[in-house]
């Protein structure tokens, strides 16, 4: 009994994050806790159950799934995500055989530092639009944008309160308490519509959207997978320091990572956001002392559960646009300095051409929206410029001297 109830605690510290990420990008959230509830299962079965962590909605995947639900709906969107799932577990064999540094060659910190960093800054505009009160592309006025400065700057302090002075178990929840406070503004401003909560049945399936696949969302995806790759080992050393047991070597790097792709791919046959290892539930972990990956089985029980309650999703869906926003701002700017962190950490020198033609590069094409296509086919936005960034940084010669290896533990921060 007493697992159970640390098991519904960890999914209580991942729910603010969970939910966000499909509230985000259109996506049903019982279908997310559904997809994150298999997904977890689904590592620990790889995994053979020895890693106590948890996985959920991928913060990584946020600008892509926007995007890709706006040119090629859901459907097409989760084709090309179940392919970049398939990414993580053909990096997972290539790990096996080839070692961990072979990722390390391939994505050095000058490579990885730029793409982390488009994630954050292209979503910018997205945030400031939620914010005050339109919709992400900033077309449609959805709340008073009176209102809407109130609420989201109420969310957005309420997120930096409890990332800054919370301490213990209230600091792993910060999206969590920014929403709380947001909606309650909300509530009190008269900008909360009931109606779905009413129309909607306790119990009821998850909106399942089921893949197609598509070349284009194909393409655009793949790329994508390069931050979230990267962040995985970052992830593994850090719950590894946290129980002291080293899961590079028992169960292996490449079960993790293949484990993570195989989450991935199933959430995305579900309709649900890709799949990512959660550093949050890492900290509850170590807060915790809860070692035991029996807690997590019964934490993705818990979201299994949670999923098919209808009025749950439906009360998740009343949330109004600007206490996104106002948690937004904060997240993607945080995810932007994630990035930057990455080149900091590893000394990356920009005074040397190479090295600066691809930070360069890498971070105009994904900001500014550059875009190649021929006919039907078209590249664009993190999945271009994660492309560039990988073949300027082959193409380029090396400085003698130079390092390769990228501080995993910085890419603890991205996580999702």
């Amino acid at each position: 009994m007493m697992q159970v109830l640390q098991g519904a605690q960890m999914l209580f510290v991942a729910f603010g994050a969970l939910v966000l990420v499909p509230l985000l990008t259109g996506l049903d959230p019982n279908v997310a806790l559904f997809g994150a509830g298999i997904g977890t299962l689904l590592f620990q079965v790889i995994t053979k159950r020895s890693v106590p962590i948890f996985l959920a909605s991928s913060f990584a995947f946020i600008a892509p799934i926007m995007y890709g639900v706006q040119t090629w709906g859901v459907a097409g969107t989760m084709g090309g995500l179940m392919v970049a799932g398939m990414v993580y577990v053909a990096m997972a064999g290539v790990i096996k055989v080839r070692g961990v540094g072979i990722i390390h060659k391939l994505l050095p910190p000058v490579v990885v530092g730029p793409v982390i960093m488009v994630i954050g800054l292209g979503l910018a505009p997205a945030a400031v639009n939620m914010a005050i009160g339109k919709d992400g592309g900033g077309n449609i006025q959805l709340v008073d944008g009176d209102a809407a400065l109130w609420i989201s700057s109420v969310s957005l302090l309420t997120t930096i309160g409890f990332s800054v002075f919370a301490k213990g178990f209230f600091k792993l929840m910060p999206i969590m308490a920014g929403v709380i406070a947001g909606y309650c503004v909300s509530l009190g401003l008269g900008v909360v519509d009931f109606t779905p909560v009413t129309q909607a049945s306790w119990l009821a399936l998850p909106n399942f959207t089921f893949p197609e696949f598509n070349i284009n969302a194909i393409l655009f995806m793949i790329p994508v997978a390069i931050a979230p790759a990267v962040e995985h080992v970052g992830d593994m050393l850090a719950i590894s320091n946290v129980t002291g047991k080293d899961y590079l070597k028992k169960p292996g790097l490449h079960r993790t990572m293949a484990g993570d792709g195989v989450a991935t791919m199933a959430a995305s046959l579900f309709g649900a956001p890709p799949n990512t290892t959660y550093s949050e539930v890492t900290g509850a972990v170590m807060l915790t002392k809860a070692f035991n990956p029996v807690i997590m089985t019964w934490a993705a029980v818990t979201a299994l559960v949670l999923a098919f309650v209808g009025k749950l999703g439906a009360m998740l869906q009343t949330i109004p646009v600007p206490v996104m926003g106002g948690i937004m701002i904060l997240l993607f700017g945080s995810i932007a300095t994630v990035g930057l962190n990455t080149l900091i950490k590893n000394q990356v020198d920009l005074h040397k051409a190479r090295n600066l033609v691809i930070v360069a590069v890498t971070l105009v094409f994904g900001i500014g929206g550059m875009a190649f296509g021929i006919g039907e086919f078209s590249l664009q936005g993190v999945s271009l410029c994660g492309i560039v960034a990988i073949l300027l940084n082959l193409v380029l010669p090396h400085d003698l001297g130079e390092s390769q290896v990228v501080d995993n533990a910085q890419m603890d921060g991205i996580e999702k």
